[in-house]
This record gives structure tokens, sequence and C-alpha cells, in this order.
């Protein structure tokens, strides 16, 4: 069983290390591939735009030399108009050109060859009416159905039943003396461009993994490494807290008892000034000794020395001993003080710091209630958990200090906390117990309206 609770109490140690170490490697690795992302995005637009705008280029120079061909084919043979220019001998072809089309001023086809002959009418069909604009230029995808084995372009292109070509469609108007007299529209096949593409992204987002892995390796090396002296120097100042306050329980213990034993004297109901100087000293002294007694059990915390003893219990007679204990507090303040339960809470854990957990809850509300005000304190529990409820109608909390009221140290109103005798640590020990045992713990809070601490515990304690 030792075991068991000294393996929880090093994974609680090494939490705030593991936590921040995990923290900065992240962060430091998001920022880097946030980096390597926009990189990566830049350089594929920049390549993808290049490389379009060239084929963009050779496409119009394609067109403007073919259309340069048709208009002095007809200035040498004093044509008018293209009909009767498909009987002529005019060899248009160009790289990757899919398909040529010429057509007279009403759109019908003067002459036109494609690399696969039974896509024409769909090609006309998609050309029907269009004029372009200057500089403007199409891309179109179109489904074909092809054999096993086609020629297409230069060599041999194995495609599938079903395949898609992409398409780069430019169109030139025809102007012979100052008349237009046709279009002409080339198609350049881009295909094998969109699917160098493709593998140039999976290339890419390969490359991106990669390095995210080495990003990764690498700032979780540099993080262990900037954590050593952080670490080293919270084991110093754990063990200085630890040392300071055992040092300092004995001689507040001392003076304590030197104040009873004063107390005890005649002289002390001879002068009421003295009575009330020790009265004074004595509760400064018991204030002292509590910082000190939760300093201490912090460090310990810290170091993973203080024994806990798991076991099954009946928390209901504890709770109650509790509640007898705070109760002349509550009446000092004309608090009421409520407290429902059943009539069995058997639950597993150490009944010590389970105890004590309860005191600070009631001793926090209690303290930060106003007079004739109300707290409450419910158990309930079900097969799986025990909830610890404390309620109560005091000052409330800020909505930006409920996250941070488990810190240690910290108070919301300073001034208001040690006129009360608080010193931020009440809680802080509350969260830890909490945590050892395997719970949570959380607060919902309004101004003026009174503050609820909500704890939740396994029933059963898993090893």
């Amino acid at each position: 069983m030792k075991n068991k609770w000294s393996l929880r109490r090093k994974n609680i140690q090494s939490d705030i290390f593991e936590n921040t170490q995990s923290r900065l490697t992240f962060f430091y690795s998001g920022l880097m591939m946030l980096f390597l992302a926009l990189f990566v995005m830049i350089v594929y637009f920049l390549v993808y735009v290049v490389v379009m705008e060239d084929q963009k280029s050779e496409l119009g120079e394609l067109t403007h030399r073919e259309s340069r061909i048709i208009l002095d084919y007809l200035a040498e043979n004093t044509l008018k108009e293209l009909q009767g220019l498909e009987s002529q001998q005019i060899v248009l072809a160009g790289v990757d050109q899919f398909f040529y089309y010429v057509v007279d001023r009403e759109g019908n086809l003067v002459m036109g060859q494609e690399m696969l002959p039974q896509m024409r009418m769909d090609l006309l069909q998609l050309l029907q009416g269009w004029i372009p604009r200057k500089n403007e230029v199409r891309e179109e995808t179109l489904q074909i159905t092809v054999p096993k084995k086609e020629e297409i372009g230069h060599g041999p292109r194995r495609i599938g039943d079903d395949a898609k070509v992409k398409l780069m469609i430019d169109g030139r108007p025809l102007f012979y003396n100052d008349q237009f007299i046709g279009m002409l529209y080339i198609g350049k096949d881009i295909t094998f461009v969109h699917q160098l593409f493709k593998w140039l992204l999976i290339v890419l987002v390969i490359l991106a993994i990669l390095f995210f892995g080495v990003a990764l390796f690498m700032s979780r090396y540099m993080s262990k490494k900037a954590m050593i002296p952080i670490s080293q120097a919270f084991a110093r100042q754990r063990e200085f807290v630890g040392d300071a306050s055992h040092e300092l329980r004995t001689p507040l213990s001392i003076m304590l008892s030197s104040i009873n034993a004063i107390e005890m004297t005649d002289s002390m109901e001879e002068d009421p000034f003295v009575r009330k100087l020790l009265l004074n000293m004595k509760t400064e002294v018991k204030r002292m000794t509590k910082l000190v007694s939760d300093l201490l059990v912090l460090a310990r915390s810290d170091s993973g020395i203080i024994e806990h003893q798991l076991k099954p219990f009946d928390f209901r007679p504890a709770a109650e001993k509790v509640v007898e204990s705070v109760y002349p507090l509550a009446q000092e303040k004309k608090i009421s003080l409520d407290f429902d339960t059943p009539s069995a809470v058997p639950v597993s854990g150490d009944p010590e710091r389970l105890t004590q957990l309860l005191y600070i809850l009631l001793d926090n509300a209690i303290k930060y209630t106003p007079d004739e005000g109300k707290v409450n304190l419910s158990l309930t529990m079900d097969k799986r958990e025990l909830s610890i409820t404390v309620q109560d109608t005091g000052i409330g909390i800020e909505p930006e200090d409920c996250t941070r009221i488990f810190d240690r140290f910290y108070r919301s109103d300073k001034s208001r906390s040690r006129a009360m005798g608080g010193h931020g640590l009440g809680l802080s020990i509350a969260k830890w117990i909490v945590t050892i045992h395997g719970g949570t713990i959380g607060v919902d809070s309004k101004l003026r309206k009174g503050s609820t601490f909500i704890v939740r515990l396994p029933i059963i304690q898993e090893g």
C-alpha cells in the first residue's frame, strides 16, 4: 500500500515540471510548425503561380503563332473567308495540344483536330458562344472514356475506363482586312502538371510531418535542459522551506508553553495590561504556528515524504467532529451551521487528510461569511464517488479569482484576508489533499451572495 502511495506522490511531484516542460515543448514546436506551414503554403503557391503562368504564356504564344499561320495562308491565297479552308493543307500542331478548332463568324466549325475524336461534340459544346476577353484563359476538367491504351500527347499514355483530363483553353478572334471572320480555339493538356502539383503537395506534407517529429524531439530535449536549473532552484527552495518550518516549530512551541505558564501565575490577575499583552502574544504565536505547520505540510508534500494511510472508513463520524470543532467559531458570529449527511459514508482514503480537508473548507466558509449568515455542509454519495459541498452566504469571489484561489499565497483581497488571519495556504493544501485522493475540487461563487465549494472523491481509491 505504501508503494502505491509513494508512486502517486512521485507523480504529483513531477506533474508541475512535466506539464511546464510539455507546454514549452508544444508551444515552441507549434510555433515552428506554424512558420513551416506558412513556408510550405507560400512555396506551393509561388510554384503553382509560376508554373501555371508559364503554361498560360506557352498557350498564348501557341495561339498567336497558329492564328498568324491561318491569316498568312489567307493572304497568300487571296481568300476572304474561312469557308473552304478545311480542304487546304494547313498543319497546326503544338506541344501538349489537345485540340484546335477554327470556327467562322456564325460559330460553324471550319476545321479542327483533337487527340480523342469522340470528344469533339463535348468540346464544341463547351466552346459554344465563348468569345474570350483579353488575356482570358479557361481551365476545364473533362470526364472522358478511352481505351486502355491511347495515344495522347507525346507517346502512349495509359488511362482508365473513366478518366479526367485537365485542359487550359485559349481563344483568339481572327481579323482579316479589319473584319472579324472567325475564332481560333486551342486546348492544352495540363493533366500531368496538375498531377505534379498533387505529388509536390504530398511530398511537402510528408516533409512537414518529418520536420515536426524532429522539431518535437529537439524542443523536448531543449525544454528538458531548460528545466534543469528551474527544478534545482525549486528543490533548494523546497528544502529551505521545509527546514525553516521544521526549525521554527520548536521555538514557537516553547514560546506558547511559556505564555501558558505565565498565564497561570498570580501576577496575571493583578495587571490587566500584562494579561492583554500576553493574550495578543498568544494569538500571534498560534497564528504563526499554524502558518509554519501549513508551510511544513506543503514542503513535505512537494518532497513526497509525507506518509499517507489509505484505508476504508466511515467518514460521517470524522465530519461530525469537524463540525463540532468549528461550531464555536460559527456561534461567535451568529452563523447558522447546517450539516446534511447520510447515516453512513463509507470511503477509502486517508482519514487524517480528509478530516483536514473538511476543516479547511468549513473554516474558510465561516471566516468569510458575515455575521448572522449561513454555512451548509453536505455529504452525498453514489456508487462511484463522494461529493462534499460547502455552501456559504459570504462575500463571494471575483470571477477572475476563482481559477487562482487554489494557488499558494494567493488572496483575492489581501487586506481583508490579513485582517481575518488568512495567509493563502489553506485552499492550496485542500487541493493537494483532493489531488492525492484522485478527486477534483471547484468553486462556484457570486459577489456578495456567497460561494459553493464542491469536492468529488472516488469512493474506492485505485492503486
